[in-house]
């Protein structure tokens, strides 16, 4: 008997079972509704192969994707006092911080690494959607401080990645002023003439993008990305106007110079590094002053030259 249970039941067991297939081997795209392969997926950086939406991507697989092979150090953020408001919507904001916590395995909604990209030392403040929708809190607040701190310290370049639905409503008036407080953050850097990156990814939307979001010298979008204060809706009726085709989108706000530039997934890293390398490259040695020719000095051939 023990022969059989122990050794035919099995083999019996093995040959007819049915294995066992995860059911997250295929995602349908958002916005075409196309079936993709998780392996296909994955090695397009989450961008759809047929239509080229971006969907959202993991904030510590972005990190991997842009420093130098992969590699890099977070910073330990300061621990603060939650649930000062002894908040309590359906559930206590305890209990959704030790939900989320529990969830993604970080302690609240950013992320500060450091690390190389293109051979040289950078600081990068990522904000996590996984996170309370990456909502800003005091903890963020400080934690921007802290990687500001950082950067000045290492004189590195910084690069703020955001995604993040605003200020997070169970801390009240002290989310909101987690404002101000980014801006000084990003005073701090720009004191120190360090250049300042920031990247908007879907969504970037309420004091996120009213603050540290949009202060950057150079400002990136992904294609698509959805960036603005109030939602669409609310500003309809609102104005009782019908907004345009597009609006609140990444392009559309690069149309009407509200950001830089908008840059597809695979080549965000190179156009990254190349920026950082402009703005810390030193031209001084290559600088040919103007001549003057208000006075009457400055020959027509140097006029002709310098035009």
């Amino acid at each position: 008997m023990n022969w059989l249970t122990n050794y035919v039941r099995p083999k019996i067991r093995a040959l007819v079972a049915k294995e066992d297939v995860p059911d997250n081997l295929w995602k349908k795209c958002p916005s075409c509704e196309k079936m993709i392969f998780h392996r296909e997926l994955e090695a397009s950086l989450n961008v759809c192969p047929h239509c080229e939406h971006h969907m959202r991507l993991p904030a510590r697989r972005r990190l991997k994707m842009l420093f130098d092979r992969g590699e890099f150090e977070t910073l330990p953020l300061p621990s603060l006092k939650t649930d000062v408001l002894k908040f309590r919507d359906k559930k206590k904001y305890t209990d959704r911080l030790k939900e989320s916590r529990n969830r993604t395995g970080e302690q609240d909604a950013l992320i500060v690494a450091h690390g190389k990209m293109g051979g040289k030392e950078i600081v990068i403040a990522i904000m996590n959607f996984d996170f309370m929708g990456g909502s800003m809190g005091m903890a963020l607040g400080k934690g921007l401080l802290v990687a500001a701190q950082h950067a000045v310290k290492s004189e590195a370049p910084f690069v703020a990645i955001t995604s993040s639905g605003g200020a997070r409503m169970q801390e009240g008036i002290l989310s909101l002023m987690q404002m101000p407080r980014s801006i000084i953050a990003v005073d701090k850097l720009k004191g120190a003439g360090l250049p300042y990156v920031t990247v908007l990814t879907d969504p970037t939307t309420g004091g996120v993008s009213a603050s540290f979001a949009m202060l950057g010298d150079i400002a990136i979008a992904e294609p698509g990305a959805i960036i603005g204060f109030a939602g669409a809706r609310v500003i309809e009726e609102t104005i009782h106007e019908k907004l345009p085709e597009g609006f609140q989108r990444a392009e559309y706000l690069l149309e009407h110079g509200m950001i830089d530039l908008v840059i597809h997934r695979r080549e965000l890293r190179d156009k990254i590094i190349q920026i950082i390398d402009l703005l810390t490259r030193n031209h001084s040695e290559k600088i040919i002053p103007m001549p003057t020719f208000e006075n009457g000095t400055g020959s027509t051939s140097e006029r002709e030259a310098a035009e």
